[in-house]
């Protein structure tokens, strides 16, 4: 019985980490398509920053960069069975939205983190949310984004948007070795509970396990054991009393 609810509670253990694991790896994938797209931008930012340019030209790389805006804003939105990954706790709520005629993007999440336990006692935390890691002081997304695309249009600042871009860029990157980190936590104790359950398995099968051939022998001596009660019980049943069957 030990084993049995052990056994039950590595298979908790297991759902719940496999759910988080698909979660993250599903987040994790998103900031490595932010990455690249602050890498476009930080590439067109810098063509933007040529003073050979003219107005023309100009005005085609903002229009690229509002495209990476948008996309940024898509990617921060990122869902994963129904749920917001980036919206804080707040997961039915779309976190960020993009208002056209200001270009200015608006966190609705909220900043709070969950925690999921592990097996050996430990927990790990079960989020990030959006505004740590698109609205970071240490480096905006969506604010370096908009700002570049304001710089190109109005063609003044330019450099100095692109250096908000990089801020962007380092900090996400910083932010994903959390995923990293917490996809190895994960393995591991995915890897003990999956070792576990098999020991687990062969303790019972030492517990309660059975010997074929003898369970065969027994079985078939318990059936003569049974067929010769049948028998004698008929006998008594066909005789008028059992004094008769005891002569």
């Amino acid at each position: 019985m030990r084993n049995h609810g052990q056994a039950a509670a590595d298979a908790q253990y297991l759902q719940s980490l496999t759910t988080l694991q698909s979660k993250f790896q599903v987040a994790d994938s998103a900031l490595s398509d932010v990455v690249a797209t602050l890498t476009r931008a930080l590439s067109l930012g810098t063509e933007g920053a040529n003073g050979t340019l003219n107005t023309a030209d100009r005005q085609a790389i903002a229009g690229e960069v509002q495209r990476l805006l948008n996309q940024a804003v898509s990617l921060a939105n990122t869902s994963y069975q129904g749920s917001f990954l980036f919206a804080g706790t707040r997961v039915t709520t779309q976190p960020f939205t993009l208002d056209p005629a200001t270009n200015k993007v608006t966190y609705n999440g909220n900043s709070a983190t969950t925690t999921v336990a592990l097996s050996n006692g430990d927990s790990i935390t079960g989020n990030l949310p959006g505004d740590q890691l698109f609205q970071n002081p240490a480096g905006s997304v969506t604010g370096a984004l908009s700002d570049l695309y304001a710089a190109l249009t109005s063609g003044n600042n330019i450099p100095t948007t692109v250096t908000e871009v990089q801020n962007a860029l380092n900090q996400v990157s910083e932010q994903r070795v959390f995923f990293g980190n917490a996809l190895g936590q994960i393995n591991a104790n995915e890897n003990y509970l999956n070792q576990d359950q098999l020991n687990l398995s062969r303790q019972e099968n030492n517990l309660v396990g059975v010997d074929p051939a003898a369970a065969a022998s027994n079985f078939s001596q318990a059936q003569v054991a049974s067929q010769a009660v049948l028998n004698a019980t008929a006998r008594v049943l066909n005789l008028p009393t059992l004094l008769d069957f005891l002569k």
